[in-house]
């Protein structure tokens, strides 16, 4: 064991060591021997010693610090999320060790709550570190999902760790998330009676799934597979709740919101036919300076790693590099078509309201919308559908292109009958022009974001709330 903890320490100090001396280094670790401290006086994670490589390759994924903004490079986006926190901020992922301070500094969290007010669920948290679990176990799935997301803030201490997908100190995989539990139970396959594969894929797939908040349960987080986990399944299950997660403010369509299904479209691949799960391509094996194979923990891009994801069943780096940009490519151009057309359904249903169409002219237009810009936001909501399942990413486009197509024209006729020659569209070709469209000031939501940040996060949260952030950014 004092073998491991050295082992931990000159790795750890590695970067240090020319600024130090390794003398200063070699005198920690005589100390250390002398004075018998034990593992808990040292607060060193058992785990961290039994599994140093894959703590490490996780440790690394702070390095994975690059983003995207995606209002800024998709502006339509802000029109179709209008009226939701969506269309405030939207980033694309990063590395685990940013799960925690990128959910606690993003505008869609918002700010302290008013007193009396409800403010938002503390279900926000639940993918995004070990202590919800905990929480959950400590307060109940009511107690915790009925909880604020800020009033939580001061118990989160750890971003995505080895408890999260793992038997906590061994390398047996476990489910801790309830609502996953609960959502294996609905399709009849508990993660018990799984295989080994479909336990790897389902681990990841207890967060990289999409799932709502039930407001009559506390707004407890829930994975809608009752019929189903297709956009179609999933749509009819919401249709027939009449649900929704906000009216949009411009054509008063109710609206659906997908979250990043990317288990839902790996399911039905050719990658989970073949057995090729999350692991395979974004985990792969590793080998140690020792010759020890290990999962990398530093979870990134396959292609990143051609060699140890790809190459047992592609032959070429190159050509599936080059097929699979094509692919983006074709989804891309049927994604931006589609935006077009749902921007403009939404302002038509606007000047037909405000020529005065009553719900039983509107109705038939208004699900359209509905259920085109689902199917629009199923395909694109997940991260590397044309890597994934660029087959259902295709046939969902084509949908929703054909069912706002259906909206314009039962709008049109509309229209014609209450004499509205014209419609005003928007101007949404930068993030700015788009959030002006809408209402949307942001620089006032960041001043007001800044004041939360610098009252109460950097006084009272623990550091993961800031990783990747400087004090008061």
């Amino acid at each position: 064991m004092m073998d491991l903890l050295i082992e931990v320490i000159m790795k750890a100090t590695q970067p240090m060591r020319s600024k130090i001396g390794l003398s200063v280094i070699l005198g920690a670790i005589a100390l250390l021997s002398l004075t018998s401290w034990s593992l808990k006086g040292a607060e060193v994670d058992p785990n961290q010693l039994k599994f140093p490589q894959q703590y490490y390759s996780w440790q690394a994924t702070e390095d994975q610090v690059e983003r995207d903004d995606i209002l800024a490079q998709y502006p339509a986006n802000i029109i179709l999320w209008a009226g939701s926190s969506f269309a405030k901020e939207y980033h694309s992922p990063r590395g685990h060790q940013f799960a925690v301070a990128d959910v606690t500094h993003t505008l869609r969290t918002g700010v302290a709550i008013a007193e009396g007010d409800k403010g938002l669920s503390a279900s926000c948290w639940t993918c995004k570190t070990p202590d919800a679990p905990r929480l959950i176990k400590e307060m109940g799935i009511q107690g915790f999902s009925g909880a604020n997301f800020v009033d939580l803030g001061r118990e989160i201490k750890s971003v995505v760790y080895c408890s999260d997908c793992h038997v906590d100190g061994s390398a047996k995989l476990a489910l801790p998330r309830p609502h996953a539990q609960d959502a294996m139970a609905k399709i009849k396959l508990p993660f018990d009676k799984q295989n080994h594969t479909m336990q790897g894929a389902q681990v990841c797939g207890q967060c990289h799934v999409s799932y709502y908040f039930q407001p009559e349960n506390n707004n407890k987080v829930n994975i809608p597979w009752i019929f189903g986990s297709t956009a179609d399944e999933i749509e009819k299950y919401y249709d027939t709740r009449r649900f929704y997660e906000w009216i949009h403010p411009i054509s008063k369509t109710p609206i659906l919101k997908a979250r990043h299904p990317e288990f839902e479209h790996w399911s039905r691949s050719a990658h989970a036919k073949q057995g090729v799960t999350c692991i395979t391509c974004h985990m792969p094996p590793a080998t140690d300076e020792k010759g020890a194979t290990f999962s990398d923990h530093k979870v990134g891009g396959a292609l990143d790693n051609f060699d140890r994801s790809c190459a047992n069943c592609h032959s070429s780096k190159a050509a599936i590099t080059k097929k699979l940009d094509k692919t983006k490519a074709t989804i891309d151009a049927k994604a931006r078509h589609v935006e077009s057309l749902l921007i403009k359904a939404h302002y038509e249903a606007k000047a037909a309201w405000d020529a005065g169409a009553t719900w039983a002219q509107m109705n038939d237009a208004i699900m359209a919308i509905r259920h085109s810009q689902w199917r629009w936001d199923f395909a694109t909501a997940s991260h590397g559908m044309y890597a994934h399942n660029p087959k259902e990413g295709i046939e969902l486009l084509d949908k929703s292109t054909e069912q706002v197509t259906y909206a314009r024209q039962a709008l049109a006729r509309i229209l014609s009958q209450m004499s509205v020659t014209e419609v005003e569209y928007p101007d949404y070709s930068t993030k700015e022009k788009a959030h002006a469209a809408i209402g949307f000031v942001e620089a006032d939501a960041m001043k007001a974001k800044h004041a939360f940040i610098q009252q109460e996060v950097d006084k009272y949260w623990h550091p993961v709330a800031k990783t990747g952030y400087s004090v008061s950014e």
